[in-house]
């Protein structure tokens, strides 16, 4: 929760341990329905409105993930728009989670107005106190499986609702390429055997 720099391994790592643990059911068809739905949606702009979540809701979630991975030096969560790849993943082919993650969603509502009433609703709190809050209720599945949808949002194809401009990916300092030519790194940066275009490369 804290906000610290970490290292592109250690994000690496983070995404795959919290996807690892968490809970979360993918089988073939969810894959099938996501690539599906990610092309057919591919044009889809962010004035859309939400699919699953209320304006209400969304904004609750967008404030949780902006303090799963939050905006420091670099774009978090926020600025990639997680939030809409959690609206669309709940809307479609995470549906089966629909239901309880709601319920989960609204005992966290009704547990935020209760520790700070009169605040207003959990993204209108300050992030101190956000943070406060959250410390209490990081190990509920409902803030586990908000900070994989999160990661997720983060880091998948643009396509998908999240990862807007392919910031997640800038993070990490992948390059989105459909094709790759040699040399791949400093590794084979010198190797004589790669051409490019039939001269040698340089």
């Amino acid at each position: 929760m804290d906000r610290v720099s970490v290292s592109r391994r250690s994000l690496l790592q983070a995404v795959a341990a919290a996807v690892a643990a968490s809970a979360i059911p993918l089988r073939w068809p969810e894959i099938a329905e996501a690539v599906q739905h990610a092309h057919g949606n591919a044009a889809v702009g962010e004035d859309s409105g939400f699919s699953f979540l209320t304006a209400a809701e969304a904004a609750d979630v967008e404030a949780i993930a902006a303090q799963i991975v939050p905006t420091d030096d670099t774009p978090g969560a926020r600025e990639a728009g997680a939030v809409r790849f959690i609206d669309r993943a709940l809307a479609t082919f995470w549906s089966q989670l629909a239901s309880d993650y709601r319920a989960q969603l609204t005992a966290f509502q009704t547990a935020v107005r209760e520790r700070h009433p009169g605040a207003g609703p959990f993204a209108a709190l300050t992030a101190d106190r956000q943070i406060e809050f959250l410390k209490q209720v990081d190990r509920t599945p409902f803030f586990s499986t908000t900070r994989v949808l999160t990661l997720l949002g983060m880091f998948t194809l643009p396509a998908y609702g999240g990862n807007r401009d392919g910031l997640g990916w800038k993070l990490l300092g992948f390059e989105d390429a459909h094709v790759f030519q040699p040399p791949f790194g400093h590794y084979d940066r010198d190797y004589p055997g790669f051409v490019v275009d039939a001269a040698p490369l340089k």
